[in-house]
């Protein structure tokens, strides 16, 4: 009985082994041309902050068609929030433009958002999933942040500016900490994976708005997951 007990003791002390997901999201095709936003250059206050054209930036595709701004995540895990002692992420009104244009958060986690512009903002998110509160609150230049929190997951939650419509951020909010979004390049890492078999999705608002799946095992050398999207 004793050396059960001891095995029980030391099984419920092991570490529980993780690994990295690493990957790369890659753009097949070639993507439309984006569009000059002219209504910008024609605004008195946000035309000055520029000094090229200004146009939209739906495809950002990086080196060797690494296709940035995609939302990579595992799927079929809920509740694992670690959003409330998670850092805040942060999102800047910044050239009369939301910067980042895509990201991604925890349910719980902080969204802190910064008006960097000589000009008055206006924050309105515009949630779709029950539960998610929206909110719509004036932010002048010199102003403090905002902070909003959201409790339950939903992909591609729209943030705009009302009074520049030109102006949109998205955040993934996600019930886990098991996700990541790609760099310039397309690549990502998704830290500290417990070992186990997962679906894993990647998610790009205009190329795989309702994701492409794959499935991985995560050992303790972690796994590789490269996807493929195609230009829509």
């Amino acid at each position: 009985m004793k050396t059960l007990t001891t095995l029980g003791i030391l099984a419920a002390t092991l570490p529980v082994l993780a690994g990295d997901i690493t990957g790369k999201v890659t753009l097949k095709g070639t993507p439309p041309p984006e569009k000059e936003i002219t209504s910008i250059k024609d605004d008195a206050n946000c035309g000055k902050l520029h000094t090229e054209p200004v146009k939209t930036r739906f495809y950002v595709v990086g080196k060797d068609s690494g296709l940035a701004e995609t939302v990579v995540m595992l799927k079929g895990i809920s509740g694992k929030s670690t959003g409330a002692s998670a850092s805040p992420i942060v999102i800047d009104q910044k050239g009369c433009f939301y910067t980042p244009y895509v990201t991604a958060c925890q349910t719980g986690q902080k969204i802190v958002v910064k008006n960097s512009d000589p000009v008055l903002h206006n924050v309105h998110s515009e949630p779709v999933v029950d539960g998610n509160k929206s909110f719509n609150l004036p932010h002048m230049a010199g102003a403090p942040d905002l902070n909003f929190t959201y409790g339950k997951a939903e992909n591609f939650l729209k943030f705009k500016c009302d009074v520049h419509p030109w102006m949109f951020a998205y955040v993934t909010v996600v019930d886990h900490p098991y996700f990541a979004v790609t760099d310039k390049d397309g690549n990502f890492t998704i830290k500290d994976v417990p070992a186990g078999k997962y679906t894993i999705t990647a998610l790009h608002r205009k190329a795989a708005a309702t994701g492409v799946d794959q499935e991985i095992e995560v050992k303790a050398d972690g796994a590789k997951a490269d996807f493929t999207v195609e230009a829509k």
